[in-house]
């Protein structure tokens, strides 16, 4: 079932060492692109009980789990995401190119998953991120520097008329 986003502050007490990681990812998707975002909470014995997905025209970005302590990153990479990235491969670290190597190609391509614990991963996720598909929020130099750090509680609406005024 879909819901609001939760509460950051929640987020933050639920991800603990993790919540870096998540200002760092969710908030470069939320400055950088306008996404729709889809809160989903299960039942609290079902392993999918906190989730985000991102999304756009139906087409998913990526989708994140939250866990006790860490969250879960799960993107697809279709043929020509595919393609780009091979060509960027050595740009990867070890971890997500193991597991793009393991991963078995299915009819809408390469599901990659990664367990996020803290900062490490981020940087070669935001690169998959950017393969998947281009930024599309226009955003000014000035407007970088007025806005100065995305507060992660922000939708997308408010950071758009944020940027605005």
């Amino acid at each position: 079932m879909d819901r609001p986003t939760k509460p950051y502050s929640e987020v933050k007490d639920m991800l603990g060492d993790a919540s870096a990681a998540w200002e760092n990812l969710v908030g470069y998707i939320r400055f950088h692109y306008e996404m729709d975002e889809n809160w989903a909470e299960g039942k609290p014995t079902h392993k999918h009980f906190n989730n985000l997905f991102i999304k756009r025209s139906g087409k998913a970005l990526l989708s994140l789990h939250l866990r006790d302590g860490f969250f879960l990153v799960s993107i697809t990479l279709g043929g020509k995401e595919r393609d780009k990235f091979e060509e960027q491969r050595a740009e990867f670290g070890e971890t997500v190119c193991n597991e793009y190597d393991a991963a078995e190609t299915l009819h809408d391509g390469k599901w990659l998953g990664f367990e996020v614990r803290n900062d490490l991963l981020i940087d070669d996720i935001l690169r998959l991120v950017q393969i998947k598909r281009k930024p599309n929020r226009k955003i000014s130099p000035k407007d970088i520097e007025k806005c100065k750090r995305l507060d992660i509680g922000m939708s997308h609406d408010d950071i758009t008329k944020y940027i605005m005024t």
